[in-house]
């Protein structure tokens, strides 16, 4: 089974956010900002649920492609910072109506907006950033961006109904896996990219490499995250490990561990997992399984191999500061678990 090491521990390990982090400072600074004025409202609810989770300790990861993908191309105005934004707004919507649909507890080590404030606060203050986010669309004036973005969330809505589809079926495929995270995460992770080389104005090459960089850069992510339930701690991953087999979530180390077993052993799974009979010493079990058949070090491959195609996709572009803190991004995300 795999263990995790926090990066900052590692000796071995050299891969971080940092560059990236640095680059973007002054940016994010007024990207914080302007989160902080359009969670804004009269309605007292709505910036207590938003800034719950907006201040929760979450790296901006998506938003930071933004910036940085605008920077790239050495885009000197301020629409990415309104993108940027409108990226951020969108996730922070979907993990608050994710929690909901999860039945989540914990989010980053926290008591779940929806533990606090119910379940239809949750979901209606996901609907007001949503609408913040594509009014700083609109701001921005470019019908490009607006449908990179606005056709993301179509996706990423069509991912949650997907994943209701094959949630508690044992017979899931990898396909049908994939399909869903690719939704789900990775078209997210996309837009954020795209959007920053449609404002910078570059041409079609420029904005398809930054697209397929995030699509697998956010591939690789979830897959990586994907491993860290069976394999992390509760304090690296602010929730509990084993949360996903406990809601009953068929996530690529299960549905490998499913399809190598014995029939004795996938019936466990099918009682696990369909049945919800997701007790601590059938978590146990499920473990002993994964590592029996070594599905976390092949999720980890997966992840590995969707990584090399996004550096691959950037590959090509000039050698600069941001294309190098980009690439790092890559082995960060994999580097996660060792």
């Amino acid at each position: 089974m795999g263990v995790v090491i926090p990066l900052e521990e590692s000796k071995n390990k050299l891969a971080s956010i940092k560059p990236l982090v640095d680059l973007t400072r002054a940016d994010m600074e007024r990207v914080n900002q302007l989160i902080l004025s359009k969670a804004g409202s009269d309605v007292q609810m709505i910036p207590e649920v938003a800034n719950h989770l907006i201040s929760s300790g979450g790296k901006r990861l998506r938003p930071m492609l933004t910036l940085a993908s605008a920077s790239l191309f050495d885009y000197r105005g301020e629409n990415h910072i309104k993108l940027a934004t409108s990226v951020e707004f969108m996730h922070t919507a979907t993990l608050l109506h994710d929690d909901v649909v999860d039945e989540s507890d914990l989010r980053r080590g926290k008591s779940t907006a929806r533990m606090i404030w119910g379940n239809q606060a949750s979901v209606l203050v996901g609907d007001f950033l949503l609408g913040q986010a594509f009014r700083m669309m609109v701001d921005v004036g470019s019908l490009d961006a607006l449908d990179v973005l606005s056709s993301a969330a179509c996706v990423i809505a069509e991912g949650e109904v997907l994943q209701l589809s094959v949630a508690k079926n044992m017979e899931t495929t990898e396909d049908d896996y994939l399909s869903v995270i690719r939704a789900k995460t990775a078209a997210l992770f996309a837009a954020a990219a795209e959007v920053g080389p449609i404002v910078a104005e570059v041409g079609r090459s420029g904005r398809n490499a930054l697209k397929s960089y995030g699509m697998n850069l956010g591939l690789a992510f979830q897959l990586v995250d994907d491993a860290l339930d069976y394999g992390g701690k509760a304090a690296d991953l602010g929730k509990n490990v084993g949360d996903d087999f406990r809601e009953g979530k068929i996530t690529l180390p299960v549905i490998l561990a499913y399809r190598r077993g014995t029939e004795d052993e996938r019936a466990f799974w099918r009682d696990a997992i369909e049945a919800g009979n997701s007790t601590d010493a059938n978590l146990e079990k499920a473990l002993g399984l994964i590592t029996k058949y070594g599905t976390l070090s092949d999720t980890i491959g997966r992840a590995i191999h969707y990584g090399t195609i996004a550096r691959d996709a950037l590959a090509p572009l000039p050698d600069t500061v941001w294309k190098s803190a980009l690439m790092e991004v890559i082995d960060f995300c994999i580097e996660r678990v060792n």
